[in-house]
């Protein structure tokens, strides 16, 4: 009873967590607007009949990318000179890697579980794949760029990256033989961090998967996500495709009783 009683409490919090998340971020006013709470703190839903077009638009939960500086560097670049600079990057090697001359000395790169790997460390990692002989068809695809704007230094350019190609020769050392497999990457969420003073990328944040259902890569984002769909994943949990856990299973089992 006592191990029931605290996965019981542990599922009440996580069901007010995530109401949380989605109600309280928003600073609007008004009658019965979302996340308002009553005299008795229940939570005030909002009927989508009753929304304007205007109350949409206006509210504060919504904020545009940055169209200019911000404040706190008004003579930095611009999106637009971020953001072409980032596709710059990205040319220069199909979206894998980069010139190593656009990274700064202090440049750092990660992803999911990768990482953090130094300047020096990087390049040598991205100079050991040669994917363009694997891939010599690769289309890659990415889309969405735009400066964060809730980062003060307003450097962060954030853009998706998908892409596709079949793979029509070795990639070593992993895959020493082509497979003929055709690779459907799913859309990952990627950013270029630079510096306003010098032009040069001091961050790469790379393969956060934001559907795993897209694509062929068993939900995986970056190498290892092209691995898996080729048949040849990295034999460790983290290059795998997601499964449930028995301690997830057993704990959605006993949240469905409980309801």
């Amino acid at each position: 009873m006592k191990t029931f009683a605290i996965v019981h409490l542990l599922a009440a919090y996580v069901a007010i967590d995530l109401v949380d998340a989605f109600v309280c971020c928003t600073s609007s006013v008004g009658t019965g607007r979302i996340g308002q709470r009553s005299n008795n703190n229940v939570l005030l839903p909002l009927s989508s009949t009753t929304m304007t077009d205007a109350d949409v638009l206006s509210d504060p939960m919504f904020i545009e990318p940055l169209s200019k500086p911000p404040p706190t560097v008004p003579n930095g670049k611009s999106p637009d000179e971020l953001i072409t600079i980032a596709k710059r990057f990205l040319l220069t090697s199909k979206g894998l890697g980069g010139d190593p001359d656009m990274l700064a000395s202090s440049f750092t790169f990660e992803g999911p579980v990768v990482g953090p790997l130094t300047k020096d460390a990087f390049v040598t990692a991205i100079g050991s794949v040669d994917f363009d002989t694997a891939f010599p068809n690769w289309t890659p695809q990415f889309y969405g760029f735009h400066v964060d704007p809730l980062e003060e230094a307003g450097n962060r350019v954030w853009y998706t990256a998908r892409g596709f190609g079949k793979n029509e020769g070795p990639l070593l050392p992993f895959a020493p033989e082509a497979t003929g497999k055709t690779v459907i990457n799913p859309p990952q969420v990627c950013s270029l961090t630079i510096d306003h003073d010098t032009g040069l990328i001091t961050k790469y944040t790379i393969g956060y998967v934001t559907d795993r259902n897209v694509g062929n890569t068993g939900g995986l984002g970056g190498l290892y996500g092209i691995l898996f769909a080729l048949g040849k994943p990295l034999p460790f949990p983290e290059a795998q495709s997601w499964r449930m856990s028995w301690q997830y299973a057993f704990f959605q089992k006993l949240g469905s009783l409980m309801n």
